[in-house]
């Protein structure tokens, strides 16, 4: 008996959406299909069948992670706001190309004083999103720190990277584009994608993409 709720009709993808960058298209490589599929099917469990895939969300206090989940899980923007104690935590149930997944994503805590209580969750994710304030250069620059304690729990070959710059509605077009040269070279050195988003307007934080990309990873029965 299906004891679960049907899939939402938006969390339905038949077709993978538009890439926002050609370099952020992984499902543009020939391999990508097969791979969701064996990757769905080799994790399956129950009679439920889901692939659970994790990420996990990093980086300084107030440069909007919850914001950005919360524009993806709920389609909503607090201007309220409140730290995240410790961790938080968020299920997105999906059907892709046919295949049904569950996406958990965990919302870290930026303060200090919570590091040690946050670091214990990073273990075992697919993904990871490092989020820095396009408005403050000092947040694209602990990066790098974010990245490194997250990987000290995950196997860097296996993981996928994504740095995502938050509040772009905050930034004019000219500081946009400086801190847009600056955030592709550091995203370069990290091997990962770059996103710049904004969870007030919605711009690119709703886009499933970022965050579906999580079901690539590679796993032992495939090619």
């Amino acid at each position: 008996m299906n004891i679960l709720a049907p899939v939402r009709r938006d969390r339905v993808l038949a077709e993978l959406p538009q890439c926002l960058r050609k370099e952020a298209a992984l499902h543009g490589h020939k391999d990508f299909h097969p791979r969701v599929t064996c990757a769905c099917q080799e994790h399956r469990t129950g009679t439920v069948g889901f692939k659970i895939s994790k990420v996990i969300v990093v980086g300084d206090l107030s440069v909007g992670k919850t914001c950005l989940i919360n524009r993806f899980c709920k389609d909503t923007f607090d201007k309220n706001y409140k730290a995240t104690i410790g961790v938080d935590f968020e299920m997105e149930r999906f059907e892709v190309l046919g295949i049904p997944f569950s996406l958990q994503l965990w919302d870290t805590a930026g303060q200090e004083r919570f590091k040690c209580i946050a670091s214990t969750y990073y273990r075992g994710a697919q993904a990871i999103i490092i989020v820095f304030n396009l408005n403050d250069v000092a947040s694209l620059e602990h990066t790098k720190q974010w990245l490194a304690d997250a990987l000290k729990e995950n196997d860097p070959s296996s993981v996928l990277l994504f740095l995502v710059g938050s509040k772009k509605d905050l930034s004019t077009p000219a500081q946009y584009a400086l801190m847009e040269k600056d955030a592709l070279q550091v995203a370069q050195e990290m091997k990962a994608e770059y996103w710049a988003v904004s969870s007030l307007t919605g711009i690119n934080s709703d886009d499933s993409n970022l965050y579906l990309t999580a079901s690539k990873k590679k796993p032992t029965c495939c090619p």
